[in-house]
C-alpha cells in the first residue's frame, strides 16, 4: 500500500513538472461579449488551467467544423466566434512543434483562431493578406510580447542597432520601416519567436525578404537580403537566424529594411524597441486606432504626376492647394526644378 501511495506522489509531482515546463505565453486579449462585458485572460499565469493539447483532435474539428462553414451561403466567417470554446479561466497548451497543416500553406499556431483567420490569411508570397480596414479599428489591443516564465524571449534583429532612415514620409511614399546600418553578410535574427510565413525576392522592392509571424499576434518583415537562410513554414525562436545581411533590390547601401506590422499594417518600431539601447521599450505593447493613423493619412493622400510645362504654382492652383503645402510635403524648395514625370504629394 505504501509502494503504490508512493508512486501516485511521484507520478503527480511529475505531471506538476510538465506543466511548468511547457507552458507558453498567450498575449491579453480583450474582447466585448453580447453584453459588452470586458473579457480578459488571468493575470496571474498561475491561476490558469492548463490542458495539454491533442494535435490531431483538435486538427480533426477544426476542419470538420470549417467545412461546415464554407459550404454555407451568406456567412461571414469574420464574425464567427473562436472554433474552441473561450474560456478565461482554461486555456489550451498547444506547442509550436506540433502545429497542425490543415491544407496548403495553412499552419495552425495558437488555439485562439477561427476558421477566417487562417483559411485566408496564411499566403506565403503577399505581405498584406488581412482584411482589416484601420478606419474601423476601435479596439484596444495589448500585446504581451514575451514572457520569460513561459520560456520566451525577445532578441534585436542586429547585434548593433544604428538607424539610417526613420519610419515616416519619405519623397513622395511612406516608408514603412526603420532601416538599421550593416555590413553584407551581418546575421539577421528574428526578434521574437514565431513561423516563417515568407521567404521571397522583390527586384524593384526589398529585394530578398523574410516575414515572420509571431506568436504574440505581430509579424515583422526583414528585407534586401544577400542570403536567406530558413525556409517557408519554419519554426524559429528569438534570436534564431533567419539570413544575412545585404543590398539587393530597391537599396542604396547595405541595411536592413525592418518592419512591424498588425494584421498587416505597418506599426513604427520605434514605439515597440529602443535601437539605441539595444532592447525593447516594454514587453507589452498597446495597439489601439492612433497606431493607424499614418495608414489612414496615406490613404487620403493625393500625389500628382509632373506634366511638361507645369510649375508648382500651376499645380497648386489645380489642386486648391498652397505652393508651400507641396513644397513642405515633398521636402522641396520654391526654386526647385520639377522633372516631367516626377511624383508630388499635393495632400
Amino acid at each position: 500500500m505504501r509502494l503504490k501511495s508512493l508512486f501516485y506522489s511521484i507520478v503527480f509531482l511529475l505531471s506538476i513538472g510538465s506543466y511548468s515546463s511547457y507552458a507558453q505565453t498567450f498575449p491579453k486579449i480583450i474582447k466585448k461579449s453580447k453584453q459588452d462585458q470586458i473579457i480578459t485572460a488571468p493575470s496571474n499565469p498561475l491561476q490558469r488551467d492548463l490542458r495539454l493539447f491533442d494535435p490531431q483532435k483538435y486538427l480533426s474539428d477544426i476542419t470538420r467544423q470549417t467545412d461546415s462553414l464554407l459550404y454555407k451561403d451568406f456567412v461571414d466567417l469574420r464574425k464567427r466566434m473562436s472554433i474552441v470554446e473561450e474560456d478565461t479561466l482554461s486555456l489550451i497548451w498547444a506547442p509550436t512543434n506540433q502545429l497542425a497543416q490543415v491544407s496548403e500553406k495553412i499552419l495552425i499556431d495558437s488555439i485562439w483562431v477561427t476558421a477566417y483567420e487562417y483559411y485566408s490569411a496564411w499566403d506565403s508570397q503577399k505581405i498584406n493578406i488581412y482584411n482589416f480596414n484601420p478606419k474601423d479599428f476601435k479596439d484596444t489591443v495589448y500585446v504581451k510580447l514575451y514572457d520569460t516564465f513561459f520560456g520566451t524571449d525577445y532578441k534585436m534583429p542586429l547585434d548593433e542597432t544604428r538607424i539610417t532612415s526613420e519610419f515616416g514620409f519619405r519623397r513622395y511614399r511612406w516608408h514603412h520601416g526603420t532601416d538599421l546600418k550593416l555590413t553584407v553578410g551581418t546575421p539577421i535574427y528574428s526578434v521574437f519567436d514565431g513561423i516563417v510565413r515568407i521567404r521571397s525576392y522583390d527586384r524593384t522592392g526589398y529585394g530578398y525578404y523574410v516575414v515572420v509571424r509571431h506568436k504574440n499576434g505581430l509579424e515583422t518583415l526583414y528585407g534586401h537580403m544577400s542570403r536567406i537562410t530558413v525556409d517557408v513554414g519554419q519554426e524559429v525562436k528569438a534570436g534564431d537566424i533567419l539570413g544575412l545581411g545585404g543590398n539587393t533590390g530597391r537599396s542604396t547601401g547595405p541595411h536592413l529594411h525592418f518592419e512591424v506590422r498588425y494584421q498587416g499594417l505597418s506599426i513604427n518600431p520605434t514605439q515597440i524597441f529602443d535601437f539605441n539601447l539595444g532592447r525593447l521599450r516594454s514587453d507589452v505593447y498597446m495597439i489601439t486606432a492612433s497606431s493607424f493613423d499614418h495608414v489612414v493619412q496615406t490613404q487620403q493622400s493625393v500625389v500628382h504626376r509632373v506634366r511638361s510645362g507645369e510649375t508648382l504654382s500651376s499645380i497648386a492652383r489645380r489642386y486648391g492647394v498652397r505652393v508651400s503645402t507641396i513644397t513642405r510635403l515633398n521636402n522641396i524648395s520654391v526654386n526647385s526644378t520639377l522633372r516631367v514625370g516626377q511624383q508630388l504629394r499635393i495632400r
